[in-house]
């Protein structure tokens, strides 16, 4: 149960402000479990070892947050939402050690009109397809696709945005977004577009049907980033998923789910596509899953998922070696979860991936390559929200 501030001794300082017309509320998820990789390879890569460790933040990333709301009248509202995120296996900040750095944003809400919003916020292919794949819903971040190239697993969020929403029409929603690049053009005029992004995406949810699609752009990410966490005044940060000197990204991506009963069984498509600075070559991925869950009983689910992954890298020598390459991957989600109340879970989640024609290793996301074609992973842990 989410707990109003006003509760809170500690915040007492909202009271006096606080009245009928307003509220401010902090909630939170807390997320940890041991995590067993069978091979991570050592850092020259050539041989590889089992790895039991502490893991944190699987299912949901942890976080605590602020959000509130404030009627203005006539059906329109100010509205506010500050997310810390952070690691609970040391304390410290996640994001960057940004601060708020899962979210951070102001804007007015209209039930009729829609949201706009100005901060550190999602992007559309998060909001509406993001929720559809197994590894955002119960697979754990590792269950994502192969580097969260299509970062349905919100792996990255966009800064200095603003963002439209429609009010929600018998199901059916859309919402566009825009991140500034805060920089002025120079002499050749591209400093607009230096690290600038946009979005656009829309979704229908009625009774068992749930669709969504996206797209995403990032403008030359990191070209005008300051400061010691990075992307200080761009939309975007320096590192893409792990994919540097990236001098634009797009992303496009689509799925749906439909419940029957106890069952429900969705499908997702994405393609991303990362061009490297100076006309160096490109990297393109495909990823296509299957999934579906099972209520076993009111308090048990079982969840399973497929993917294959196709991707092709081509290079001049200046980022990547010179050549192409034609990476593919099969990956397979399965895992249990079992509530022990409405607030509190614990899950357990096996996943298997493997690297085929020329990739060179598996690597499950957000684990340390494998040191063959073949990596294994379970994680076992307990989620509390409030």
């Amino acid at each position: 149960m989410k707990k109003s501030l006003l509760a809170l001794g500690v915040l007492g300082a909202f009271a006096g402000a606080a009245n009928a017309q307003s509220s401010v509320t902090l909630y939170g998820i807390l997320d940890a479990g041991i995590t067993y990789v069978n091979n991570e390879s050592t850092p020259g890569g050539t041989t590889g070892s089992k790895n039991i460790k502490f893991s944190n933040g699987n299912q949901q990333g942890n976080r605590w947050g602020l959000k509130g709301a404030e009627d203005l009248g006539g059906g329109l509202k100010a509205i506010f939402v500050l997310e810390n995120g952070f690691r609970i296996g040391d304390g410290n900040l996640a994001q960057g050690g940004r601060e708020f750095g899962r979210q951070a944003y102001v804007g007015l809400s209209s039930a009729t009109a829609g949201t706009l919003t100005l901060g550190r916020q999602y992007d559309s292919v998060v909001d509406f397809v993001g929720p559809l794949a197994s590894g955002s819903q119960w697979a754990t971040f590792s269950g994502a696709h192969p580097f969260d190239n299509d970062n349905l697993n919100n792996s990255f969020r966009i800064n200095n945005s603003v963002k439209y929403t429609t009010a929600n029409y018998s199901g059916f929603s859309a919402s566009a977004l825009y991140g500034f690049s805060n920089q002025a053009n120079t002499g050749g005029g591209t400093g607009f577009a230096n690290n600038r992004a946009w979005s656009l995406g829309a979704g229908y949810a009625n009774g068992p049907l749930t669709l969504g699609v996206g797209y995403l752009y990032l403008g030359t990410p990191g070209a005008n980033n300051t400061g010691a966490a990075g992307n200080d005044f761009g939309s975007f940060a320096t590192n893409l998923n792990g994919i540097t000197a990236t001098d634009k990204a797009q992303i496009v991506a689509a799925g749906g789910s439909y419940a029957f009963g106890p069952a429900t069984v969705g499908l997702v498509y994405s393609h991303s596509k990362y061009d490297f600075v100076a006309n160096a070559g490109s990297f393109k991925f495909d990823n296509a899953e299957i999934n579906a869950k099972y209520m076993l009983t009111p308090a048990l689910q079982l969840g399973a998922a497929y993917t294959y992954t196709w991707s092709k890298a081509t290079s001049n020598g200046v980022v990547l070696p010179a050549g192409s390459l034609s990476p593919k991957y099969h990956q397979v989600n399965l895992g249990l979860d079992y509530w022990l109340s409405k607030r509190t879970d614990t899950y357990l989640v096996g996943l298997w991936q493997h690297a085929n024609n020329d990739a060179g290793q598996a690597q499950l996301n957000g684990q340390p390559f494998s040191a063959n074609k073949n990596q294994f992973a379970v994680t076992a842990g307990v989620r509390h929200k409030f």
